[in-house]
C-alpha cells in the first residue's frame, strides 16, 4: 500500500530530518537575537515655536526650526504676549530627522505620536472632554537646498485625556497636566531624506475652536521607525526562504499529480498553505528601497492575514479529515461551521485595517481612534475577532482530543494482527500524534514569545553578549512557520515506496487471511496516509 513519507521513512532518517529542521530553527532565533539590531527605534522631537505673520498661511513658505533659513523663533508664550503675537500666527515646526542626520528607505515606515505639555492656569483651565484642532502639514526634500514639496495637509481633531494630580488652586498654577499620548501620523515608506512638519493651533472663539484646551507650553513628538540593520536581515531571510518554500511546493505537487488518483482535500489544503507561505515570503519589499510605495504596510498586513487564515483553516481540516467518516470527508463544504469564525474574524480585522491604514494612504494624519464612533467601531471589530479566535482555539483543542481518542479507538483492531504488522501501525499512529503535538507547540510558542517580547526590556545581556529579544521573536517565529510548512509538504508528500500486496505482506509477515481482515477493518478508500484511512468514524461509534 502507498503512504506518505512520514509513514514510510525510517525512524533514523526521520530523526535526521527533524534534527536538521531544529538546527535551522535555532539559527532563525540566533539571527535575530545576535545579528539583527532592535526592530525599531524611537526618536524624541521637540517642536520649535515659529512666528508666521503672513495673511495667507501655507501658500508659499515652510517654516524651518533650524538651518540657514530658519524661522523667527519664540522662547515661550510669555514672549508672544509681550510682543502681541496672536496664537494663529504661531507655528510649531519639527524637522525630521535631527540635525546632521538623514532618513533612509531602509527605515520602511514612520509612526509618530504626540505629547502636549499643558500647564494649569486659573483663567485658562482645561475643560472636560476638551478637543484640540490641529492644522498640520507635511513636506519633504532630498537636498538641504531644495524647496520643500508638500506631501499632505489636513485639519485633524484629537480628544484630550488629561489628569491633574494637585488641587486646582492659585498655588498650583504652572504645574503640568498628565496627558495621554495622541496618535499623530503614520507613513508606510521613507523614500526621502528630509521631512518637515508644521503644526498650527487655530483659535476661533466664535466657533469654539481650540477654546478651553488649557495653556499649551510645548508640543513633543516621538518618531518610531524600523532600524535599517533589522530591515536588511529581514529582507535577507525572506530572500533565502522564498526559493526554499517554492521548490518544496513544486516538488510536493508534482508527486501528487504523478499518482493515479485525484488529490484529496487534505493534500489540496497543504498545497494552498504552501502558496500562502510563498505569498508572504516573496520579498517585494526590496522595491520599496527604490520606489515610494506607501501601501506596503497595508499590503504586508493583508499577506499576513491570508497566511494565518489559511493556517487556521488547515488545522481544522487536518483534524477533521482524521476524524470524519468516508462519506463526510474530502468535502470543503463540510467545514463551513468551523471555517466560518475564521472568515468572520479575518474579515473584521481586514475592515479595521482598511479603516486605519487604508485611509492613511491619502491622509497620513488620520486615526480611527480619534473619534468616539471610530473608537467604538475599531474596538467592536477587534473584540469580535478576539472572540472568534478564542472560540476557534477551544474548538481546535477539542478536535485534537477527539482525533486522539478516535485514533486510539482504532488500536483495538491491532492486537489481532501479527507482531510486525501491529508495530508498523503503532509507529504510524505515534508519528501522527507527535505531529499534532508539534502543531500545538508551534502555536503555543508564537503566543509565548509574543508575550515575552512585550513584557521584557527588548534585550537580554550575558556578559559581553547582548541578545535582542524582540528581533529574535520576529525572525524566530517567522522561520518557525516556514519550517513548519516545509515539513508538512515534505512529510505528507506521497512516498516513492509503493508496497504491492506480495511485497507488503512479505515484508510485514502477513498472511492472506490477516490481510483480508486488515482491509475490511481499516479502509477501502484512497488517502494521503494510512492513518488517514485508519481514522474512520464508524469504527469508533
Amino acid at each position: 500500500m502507498a503512504g506518505a513519507i512520514i509513514e514510510n521513512m525510517s525512524t533514523r532518517k526521520l530523526c535526521i530530518v527533524g534534527g536538521i529542521l531544529l538546527v535551522f530553527q535555532v539559527i532563525a532565533f540566533l539571527v535575530g537575537g545576535l545579528i539583527a539590531p532592535s526592530p525599531t527605534t524611537a526618536v524624541p522631537y521637540m517642536s520649535v515655536k515659529c512666528i508666521d505673520v503672513r495673511k495667507n498661511h501655507h501658500k508659499t513658505k515652510w517654516l524651518m526650526p533650524w538651518g540657514p533659513n530658519h524661522c523667527k523663533k519664540l522662547k515661550d508664550f510669555d514672549e508672544a504676549v509681550s510682543r502681541q503675537i496672536e496664537a494663529n500666527d504661531i507655528v510649531f515646526a519639527v524637522h525630521i530627522p535631527l540635525p546632521s542626520k538623514e532618513m533612509s528607505p531602509w527605515f520602511q515606515f514612520m509612526l509618530f505620536i504626540m505629547q502636549l505639555d499643558i500647564a494649569f492656569k486659573m483663567d485658562n483651565d482645561l475643560k472636560e472632554n476638551a478637543e484640540i484642532t490641529l492644522d498640520v502639514s507635511l513636506a519633504y526634500r532630498d537636498d538641504m537646498f531644495d524647496d520643500w514639496e508638500e506631501i499632505a495637509h489636513a485639519i485633524e481633531i484629537r480628544k484630550l485625556k488629561c489628569t491633574f494630580g494637585s488641587p486646582k488652586t492659585v498655588e498650583s498654577e504652572g504645574r503640568h497636566y498628565d496627558c495621554d499620548f495622541l496618535p499623530f501620523m503614520e507613513i508606510g515608506s521613507v523614500a526621502h531624506k528630509y521631512y518637515l512638519i508644521n503644526i498650527r493651533l487655530p483659535v476661533n472663539d466664535r466657533k469654539g475652536i481650540n477654546v478651553g484646551i488649557g495653556e499649551i507650553k510645548d508640543i513633543r513628538l516621538v518618531g518610531i521607525h524600523q532600524n535599517g540593520g533589522f530591515t536588511k536581515v529581514w529582507f535577507a531571510m525572506k530572500t533565502f526562504l522564498t526559493p526554499s518554500i517554492l521548490i518544496i511546493m513544486v516538488w510536493y505537487w508534482r508527486r501528487i499529480t504523478l499518482m493515479t488518483r485525484a488529490p484529496v482535500l487534505l493534500e489540496k489544503v497543504i498545497f494552498a498553505l504552501g502558496i500562502s507561505m510563498t505569498f508572504i515570503n516573496i520579498p517585494v519589499e526590496w522595491f520599496s528601497i527604490g520606489f515610494d510605495w506607501t501601501w506596503m504596510l497595508l499590503f504586508g498586513d493583508i499577506r499576513q492575514g491570508i497566511f494565518y487564515a489559511m493556517l487556521l483553516s488547515f488545522w481544522i481540516i487536518f483534524c477533521g479529515e482524521h476524524m470524519m467518516d468516508q462519506n463526510e470527508r474530502n468535502r470543503l463544504s463540510g467545514y463551513w461551521k468551523q471555517v466560518g469564525p475564521i472568515a468572520v474574524g479575518s474579515f473584521c480585522l481586514f475592515i479595521f485595517d482598511m479603516c486605519e491604514r487604508g485611509v492613511q494612504l491619502k491622509n497620513p494624519f488620520y486615526s480611527i481612534w480619534t473619534t468616539e464612533v471610530g473608537t467604538e467601531l475599531a474596538m467592536a471589530f477587534i473584540i469580535v475577532a478576539g472572540i472568534c479566535l478564542c472560540l476557534y482555539f477551544l474548538f481546535l483543542c477539542f478536535m485534537v482530543f477527539q482525533v486522539f481518542r478516535n485514533i486510539s479507538g482504532k488500536q483495538s483492531s491491532l492486537p489481532a494482527m501479527s507482531k510486525a504488522r501491529r508495530l508498523h501501525y503503532e509507529g504510524l499512529i505515534f508519528r501522527f500524534k507527535f505531529l499534532m503535538l508539534i502543531t500545538l507547540a508551534c502555536a503555543a510558542m508564537t503566543v509565548i514569545f509574543f508575550i515575552v517580547s512585550q513584557v521584557t526590556e527588548g534585550h537580554w545581556k550575558w556578559g559581553d553578549i547582548t541578545i535582542q529579544v524582540n528581533s529574535a521573536f520576529f525572525t524566530g517565529i517567522y522561520g518557525m512557520w516556514n519550517l513548519y510548512v516545509f515539513a508538512l509538504m515534505f512529510l505528507y508528500a506521497p512516498s516513492h515506496k509503493n508496497y504491492g500486496e506480495e511485497q507488503s505482506n512479505g515484508d510485514l509477515g502477513v498472511n492472506s487471511g490477516e490481510e483480508l481482515q486488515l482491509t475490511t477493518t481499516i479502509t477501502h478508500v484512497d488517502g494521503p496516509t494510512e492513518v488517514y484511512k485508519l481514522a474512520r468514524k464508524e469504527a469508533q461509534e
